[in-house]
């Protein structure tokens, strides 16, 4: 695939912001993450009205989790699978056009509440499926079959998005959230302990602290599907037995991958603690079924705590790496890290009546803004920057 052409005219910074998948896909994510949450504050608390193409809560929903999720997916999975595979990325006018179906997406749903409902949803749900196309051929043509899990957690999220705006059913917005717990625990399971392990050797630790067991990866994966099917068929008492079992099957996961060893690494301790979100948000599922707490509490654990917490931890690690800068965080970042945790415990506590509703969801809110607009402003000269080390990319 060809680059943009390099004119006179042309802006060097946007020919670099299309030179790789991550560099345009982090940055819009961010944008998305800055902008959604205090327009959905406003619409919910009454003080905005949106012409939205969905009702305004299904609005929030599917931009969190098909919006924002998907850029994050897109950003890494698709620079992450060219590395795997060792194929040509995707790049220039190819990425520009693949950018403008999500962005296009967005919009659509913004703001086209009067437009027929048909050509919103099609422009929607294009583009999970390009994701899986992009990265289907390059993983079937290196025959890395190991990555096809991805794929068929990808497939299923797609099906979740499709039933979604189909029906405005909740279930398959939770079903859509234990898949992308799924998903965090399959690459954060791959990245996690071996980037700790990793540190520990170069800091003079014991990596071999560091344990993973693909049974038990196996496990909880598996686990986390049987979840997503109690969900989709309504069998109350299947979800908490697999909600417990994938709550302790990840705890076992994360207990071996010995995080705390790596406590004063905050591009470590920010996955250790996003993953350990997912046996939270499990155990908050089951008191919801079991002793009927808000189910906000789980949902906002899955949405806040693992994914943006997550997203935020990998795409900071990624943009420095894949520019060929040192792995040091720039001013500012750790208390963004700091900020994007505490969002999920006030969102949480809030959910449970620790807080009153409006502060709370305020103040939630307001952190996940600080995490988000302090990531913008130290990265995006980053991402729009040649690489340090004079590389292609």
């Amino acid at each position: 695939m060809r680059a943009m052409p390099s004119g006179e005219n042309a802006d060097p910074r946007l020919t670099l912001l299309f030179a790789y998948p991550f560099r345009i896909f982090f940055l819009s994510l961010a944008v998305l993450a800055i902008v959604v949450v205090p327009v959905w504050v406003m619409v919910v608390t009454g003080k905005w009205i949106l012409p939205t193409a969905l009702p305004g809560l299904y609005w929030h929903l599917h931009e969190m989790l098909f919006g924002f999720l998907t850029a994050a997916i897109a950003g890494f999975l698709l620079t992450a699978v060219c590395v795997w595979t060792k194929t040509e990325r995707m790049q220039g006018v190819p990425l520009m056009l693949f950018w403008l179906v999500w962005l296009a997406g967005r919009l659509l749903l913004a703001f086209g509440g009067d437009l027929p409902f048909w050509l919103v949803q099609a422009v929607n749900l294009l583009f999970l499926p390009l994701i899986m196309l992009d990265a289907g051929w390059r993983i079937l043509r290196s025959g890395q079959k190991r990555h096809n899990v991805i794929l068929v957690v990808l497939g299923l999220l797609w099906v979740m998005q499709i039933a979604f705006v189909n029906t405005l059913h909740i279930n398959y917005v939770d079903g859509a959230l234990v898949l992308a717990m799924a998903l965090a625990g399959i690459i954060g399971g791959r990245i996690t302990p071996a980037f700790t392990a990793g540190w520990l050797r170069q800091n003079g630790g014991n990596a071999d602290l560091v344990k993973v067991s693909p049974r038990t990866d196996l496990a909880t994966l598996v686990s986390l599907l049987l979840l997503l099917a109690m969900l989709v068929i309504g069998w109350r008492w299947g979800e908490v037995l697999f909600a417990l079992t994938s709550a302790i099957l990840m705890l076992e996961r994360l207990t071996g991958w010995h995080g705390w060893a790596a406590r004063s690494e905050p591009l470590l301790w920010i996955l250790h603690l996003s993953l350990l979100w997912i046996p939270v948000a499990l155990i908050l599922m089951a008191g919801h079924l079991v002793f009927g707490w808000a189910p906000t509490a789980w949902s906002h654990a899955a949405g806040v705590g693992v994914i943006g917490s997550l997203i935020l931890g990998v795409i900071a690690r990624v943009s420095l790496g894949h520019t060929g800068r040192p792995l040091q965080l720039p001013g500012g970042m750790v208390l963004a890290f700091i900020a994007i945790q505490l969002a999920a415990v006030v969102r949480v506590i809030t959910a449970l009546g620790g807080l009153p509703w409006s502060p709370g969801i305020g103040l939630s809110a307001l952190l996940w803004e600080i995490a988000f607009v302090i990531f913008l402003l130290r990265y995006t000269l980053i991402l729009s920057s040649p690489r340090a080390d004079g590389k292609a990319g």
